[in-house]
């Protein structure tokens, strides 16, 4: 969408976390926004949502967008479901990144999928029912290299098949339950080497994007992350 479109326009994003400036993550994610939306002509403004003060959709009607952070174990993790649940209800614009990629799993296993005892592994060890379990291999201050599902939403943002981000992780999607969760609407759209799940998308959702890597992080380099763009580009568009 050309810049002059959207000249003057102004989208609100809510937050969901729990701000931490030791997180690095959480120091791009202002940065990634500002320059997702300056490349489209258009501003942000940004209020972060501490997961133990969002307790009812009322909490979040006023976001064009919502977006789902790193730094779980969070202080209230049903506050944090509510809010992906919300987006995902209510198709408003969503993005998760690491923690959001995990939470948005189990809130999709406990709502649509019906398992109320979904669970993740950092929080409740030793659950029958984890959708959320320990990496084989931690994902710790490291880049690594994904290939993108043709026609998916990354895809087109990133304009690439394959992308190479960084990760501050040690959690992901549980084999044991990656078949049913992914069977559906649900969609796996980023595998590593070994074809393990990086990014999933809601389909029939206008967006709904959520990845285990922090794309953001390139924003503090000064560049501008596409993902975080389109995230940005569908908040102006349905707010036209």
């Amino acid at each position: 969408r050309c810049s002059e479109d959207n000249t003057g326009m102004t989208v609100s994003v809510g937050i969901i976390g729990d701000f931490n400036s030791a997180v690095l993550a959480h120091r791009a994610t202002k940065p990634a926004l500002e320059l997702a939306a300056r490349s489209l002509g258009a501003s942000v403004q940004i209020q972060w949502l501490a997961t133990d003060t969002i307790q009812a959709a009322a909490d979040l009607t006023s976001f064009d967008g919502l977006w789902c952070v790193p730094g779980s174990p969070y202080r209230s993790m049903d506050g944090a479901l509510t809010g992906i649940r919300y987006a995902r209800e209510r198709g408003v614009p969503f993005l998760g990144t690491c923690g959001g990629f995990q939470h948005a799993v189990v809130e999709f296993a406990r709502n649509v999928l019906g398992w109320s005892d979904a669970e993740h592994a950092e929080t409740a060890p030793g659950a029958a029912c984890a959708v959320i379990s320990l990496l084989a291999c931690a994902l710790v201050e490291v880049n690594d290299t994904m290939v993108l599902q043709p026609r998916s939403r990354i895809a087109r943002a990133y304009g690439l098949r394959e992308i190479s981000e960084g990760y501050h992780c040690r959690y992901g999607l549980n084999e044991a339950f990656r078949r049913k969760i992914t069977a559906g609407p649900l969609r796996e759209v980023a595998h590593d080497a070994q074809g393990e799940v990086r990014a999933i998308e809601l389909e029939g959702h206008p967006f709904f994007v959520a990845t285990l890597f922090q794309p953001e992080r390139a924003a503090l380099q000064g560049h501008n992350p596409p993902l975080v763009a389109a995230f940005v580009n569908q908040m102006l568009t349905r707010s036209k």
